[in-house]
């Protein structure tokens, strides 16, 4: 018997190789770089440090990236705009604390890895010490543009505020928390309503100017990287090199370094509206 494959077997042994490369090819931008839409003004999650990304995200990228045997690379995107941008395909994925909600879930697909939640910041020199949501009424907060929280506020305002005669409250959104944190201290809002470690960072850093007035987290919240809508190939891979990360023990050291956490099935359900197990 010929050793040599006939005409058909060969056709078809190209045809799946291509395939392969094609199916392969669609899971990132550029071949063996993992490219990232991040707003590099976010502290701890996000930021640049002389002139290279740093902090959380860009940490758990680097460490992702090995295991996924990709090169990852950072663009520097505004967080109005990331969503948008992995969809339009100007990067693969975003990595920049982007909280997992269902509007959200179904413009892109998730891989839920954080659990977070919200803080109330204050001037120290202001009496008012609101605790949750509710303490808002008539105030002006503000927040950086495009926080989930935001439609949560204007719920609040007309079903809460309103509703029991108060008045509503002032929304106002800044493109970056640091531009929130400076209005804040030039009057021009009451309260910035923030994510709970970057509001950590930012008090710190103004050295006591501001402070946290809530002492519990409001509206807990999943975090989760994020690819365009039916890359099911660079999913995939994220997901296999996700529970290799997690295998070597690195991810859990990433947490406890951050004061950080990993949702649960049952946080991870509750963020993107579905029943958990335990109710079905």
């Amino acid at each position: 018997m010929s050793r040599r494959a006939s005409p058909a077997l060969s056709l078809l042994v190209a045809a799946l190789l291509a395939s392969a490369g094609a199916h392969a090819a669609d899971a990132t931008l550029q071949p063996q770089r993992l490219s990232i839409g991040s707003d590099l003004t976010y502290p701890p999650y996000a930021y640049l440090e002389q002139g290279k990304p740093a902090g959380f995200d860009p940490t758990f990228m680097g460490l992702l990236g090995k295991h996924m045997k990709l090169e990852p690379t950072f663009v520097d995107t505004r967080f109005a705009n990331l969503v948008m941008g992995v969809n339009a395909r100007r990067f693969d994925l975003v990595a920049s604390a982007l909280y997992v909600t269902p509007e959200r879930a179904a413009q892109v697909d998730f891989l839920p890895y954080l659990k977070s939640g919200a803080s109330l910041m204050v001037r120290a020199d202001d009496s008012f010490r609101p605790q949750r949501p509710e303490d808002l009424c008539g105030k002006r907060v503000g927040s950086i543009k495009g926080g989930s929280w935001i439609p949560k506020l204007t719920r609040l305002s007309k079903d809460y505020c309103q509703a029991n005669g108060q008045a509503p409250i002032d929304s106002r959104e800044y493109p970056t928390s640091p531009e929130a944190a400076q209005a804040l201290l030039a009057k021009a809002i009451d309260v910035q309503f923030e994510d709970a470690a970057v509001a950590r960072i930012i008090s710190d850093k103004l050295n006591g100017r501001i402070t946290l007035s809530s002492d519990s987290l409001i509206y807990p919240v999943v975090i989760g990287l994020a690819v365009r809508k039916g890359n099911e190939a660079l999913l995939g891979e994220l997901h296999e090199g996700f529970s290799a990360l997690k295998a070597s023990g690195e991810y859990q050291t990433l947490l406890g370094q951050y004061n950080l956490a990993e949702p649960s099935p049952a946080d991870i359900a509750q963020a993107l509206g579905q029943p958990s197990a335990a109710a079905q």
